[in-house]
């Protein structure tokens, strides 16, 4: 029986997604990893190197996932804004993994950067546009959309911890999502002609 390298890449970058979002980088096992997968743990070294690079591999991945799944309109910011909330309530682990990028590994990616350029250009060109209000700069509008979409989940009680562990209820995680649509709407709205 042939082995199915493709299926054996995905339960490794799952259960690596896991582990990384769980333990971080440093604290992150390539046994529990390739038990999780059901995969011969050489295979991790064949397919992506070393224990950095699988994660570099899964933040990748997550990044294109995010992408497809959030794509981002610069006419419609508050709407992205609600969606990336949205994603992150899907993905509580997500915002994990991007925690712990940002503590072990500080600095972008080659892609993270192209990611960001990209979408700072959306961003400038909407406002050039007067679309968006030009009062803050491009790179500042976008880190306060992401920021104040990712916020709920930093704060202690967040979405993904709430009482005894379960999540919070579906009306507290429409009002905190309201909230953070009418804020990127106000720092984003057009001057009043």
């Amino acid at each position: 029986m042939a082995r199915d390298s493709h299926a054996t890449k995905a339960r490794l970058l799952d259960a690596a997604f896991s582990e990384f979002a769980a333990y971080g980088i440093a604290g992150a096992r390539v046994d529990r990893i390739a038990e999780t997968a059901q995969a011969n743990k050489r295979l991790i070294y064949v397919y992506y190197g070393n224990k950095e690079q699988l994660f570099d591999a899964v933040l990748q991945r997550a990044l294109e996932t995010g992408s497809e799944i959030v794509p981002f309109d610069a006419d419609d910011l508050p709407g992205y804004a609600g969606a990336v909330f949205d994603h992150l309530v899907e993905r509580p682990e997500l915002m994990r993994l991007v925690l712990w990028k940002q503590l072990e590994r500080p600095g972008s990616t080659g892609a993270e950067a192209e990611s960001y350029e990209g979408k700072i250009t959306a961003v400038r060109e909407a406002q050039e546009a007067g679309r968006i209000d030009a009062g803050i700069a491009a790179a500042d509008v976008l880190t306060l959309v992401i920021g104040l979409s990712q916020a709920w989940f930093g704060a202690v009680g967040g979405p993904a911890a709430g009482a005894a562990g379960t999540g919070w209820p579906a009306e507290r995680l429409a009002s905190h999502r309201a909230a953070v649509v009418e804020s990127v709407r106000r720092i984003t709205a057009p001057p009043a002609a």
